[in-house]
């Protein structure tokens, strides 16, 4: 199959300033996953749908992710886009019949830009600074080895993927101490199960620990992210012996 064939142009009207467009969409239950990364990331078969989960209004530059875009806007919010957005928008993307790994970024960072000037909630802005470090990651995985600048360009998104990592780490460790469950879509186990991934990766090892602990002993924790669990610990454990 082609990536095309996962697809299909879906029209939205903006919230904003109400112009219907198109927006490419991967077709309800067409594409296959086949493994889920330690930090959650999803990977499927011959598609990487994380492209295609930001939806842009190429009018008034209005963005958000597609399960949220058609979401009333208050007032106020409207008024923060308008003035900051779209009155410096200019729409220079031309997309083909897919989306290309540059145009996904263009798009996140668009997504991003209207969350933090509407002042969305933390865990919004790092839940989308974490699919923007997956698409780089992923963007690194789809590189051709053989090309000439392939380690220039592999390097560049692994740098971009761990800026992202980041930034969705002290967002979710803000957003723990300030926001209710769930969390975007995920329940609190499930939030400190990701958080102590990223813990590990930013060697706050620490943290780790004590919310690995959490999920261990919790009696809301199902099995399933218990078991997640005890392979982060092990990999939390290597991490701190090789660092010793």
């Amino acid at each position: 199959m082609q990536e095309t064939d996962f697809l299909f142009d879906k029209t939205y009207e903006c919230p904003l300033c109400y112009k219907k467009f198109k927006s490419k969409t991967v077709r309800s239950g067409r594409a296959r996953m086949i493994k889920t990364d330690m930090d959650l990331r999803p990977v499927f078969d011959g598609i990487e749908p994380l492209k295609y989960e930001p939806v842009v209004c190429c009018e008034c530059g209005y963005s958000a992710m597609g399960k949220n875009f058609t979401a009333g806007l208050l007032p106020l919010y409207a008024k923060y886009v308008k003035e900051n957005i779209s009155s410096v928008f200019h729409y220079n993307m031309h997309p083909g019949e897919t989306y290309t790994y540059d145009e996904a970024v263009y798009r996140y960072k668009m997504c991003l830009a209207n969350a933090i000037v509407k002042k969305g909630k933390a865990s919004e802005i790092a839940y989308i600074c974490l699919k923007m470090a997956w698409l780089y990651r992923s963007w690194g995985e789809s590189l051709n080895p053989e090309a000439e600048d392939y380690a220039v360009r592999k390097e560049a998104c692994a740098a971009k993927e761990a800026e992202n990592l980041k930034k969705a780490y002290d967002g979710f460790i803000n957003a723990r101490q300030t926001e209710g469950f769930p969390m975007c879509g995920m329940d609190e186990m499930t939030v400190e199960y990701l958080i102590s991934v990223l813990a590990i990766e930013m060697e706050d090892y620490e943290v780790a620990s004590r919310l690995l602990g959490n999920i261990l002993v919790s009696h809301s924790a199902t099995p399933r992210i218990k078991d997640k669990a005890r392979d982060v610990k092990e990999e939390l454990m290597k991490r701190m012996k090789d660092k010793a």
